[in-house]
């Protein structure tokens, strides 16, 4: 009666050495791939305001709390013509605080607390703002040199300026980290350096604007219907061509600094499609392929 019990303990103690020393190695193997990656683990455990996420070359997306800065895209900056300046006009980027964190806002994440604080969560529209600088920054124009700037004014009022170079997320998700950051920590770094890509400047937004500027405003509730290509066309080559584009939901920009409201189609036009037809028509006429 006592053998086969000796036999099961015997075997029961071998097991569990084997699985002492497997778990042991692991715990060796783990600690060495630390050791080797300590600007990674230090990323983690403790962010600096440059730690806003990083895009991969191919395109793919990786973490915002393990990666530093934004990438630079190179562009064209052999010609010093005159050039184009964009500006975003009541664009919906809201930071509150839901829950234990702070978020930037939208309709599809956060629409019961939206609705809780009577507000419409149709007008939460952050995504709006990440195509039409998609837009513009993927634009023949841009990389050709020709775009001098890019200005977002929230809603709420806090306008910042977008560098041209300036690499912007292609997904939602991390263009949403990234926008959170600006508006906490008022300025998005360079990877690797100490210049400012995104931040946040004082109103208003003429005082960035050359002397010799004209400010075209869109519309789809504008009389005035252009053909852009014949517009552009119009326009001087020593003046500095400023759009005013909406990137809002529903509604029509109210500025005070606007020399021309024209419409472009006899539809109305997301902000991504206005500005590709704008961009569109400048390329053909600066000869930009």
């Amino acid at each position: 009666m006592v053998r086969p019990y000796a036999i099961k303990g015997k075997k029961r103690k071998n097991r569990g050495e084997k699985y002492a020393k497997k778990e042991q190695e692991h715990e060796e193997q783990v600690e060495e791939e630390e050791e080797k990656e300590p600007a990674k683990r230090a990323a983690i455990e403790k962010p600096t305001e440059e730690v806003v996420g990083k895009e991969e070359e191919e395109g793919g997306e990786a973490g915002t709390d393990e990666l530093v800065g934004i990438p630079i895209v190179p562009s064209d900056k052999k010609n010093n013509k005159n050039g184009v300046i964009f500006v975003l006009e009541k664009a919906s980027l809201e930071v509150a605080k839901v829950g234990k964190s702070f978020q930037l806002l939208n309709s599809d994440d956060h629409a019961n607390f939206l609705r809780k604080n009577n507000k419409n969560p149709a007008d939460y529209r952050p995504d709006i703002t990440h195509q039409a600088l998609l837009s513009i920054l993927d634009s023949p124009v841009n990389k050709a040199g020709r775009l001098q700037a890019v200005y977002v004014r929230t809603e709420k009022g806090v306008l910042f300026e977008v560098k041209p170079h300036v690499r912007i997320p292609r997904t939602y998700k991390r263009f949403s980290g990234i926008m959170l950051q600006l508006l906490q920590k008022l300025n998005i770094t360079a990877v690797g350096k100490r210049e400012k890509l995104l931040r946040v400047i004082k109103n208003p937004v003429t005082n960035y604007f050359p002397v010799n500027s004209r400010k075209i405003g869109f519309s789809y509730s504008s009389d005035k219907l252009v053909k852009m290509r014949k517009y552009v066309d119009a326009v001087g080559d020593d003046v500095n061509l400023v759009f005013v584009v909406g990137a809002m939901a529903h509604g029509k920009i109210e500025v005070d600094y606007i020399d021309d409201f024209i419409a472009i189609s006899g539809y109305p036009l997301s902000a991504a499609m206005c500005i590709a037809r704008i961009t569109e028509a400048l390329a053909d006429k600066w000869s930009i392929l």
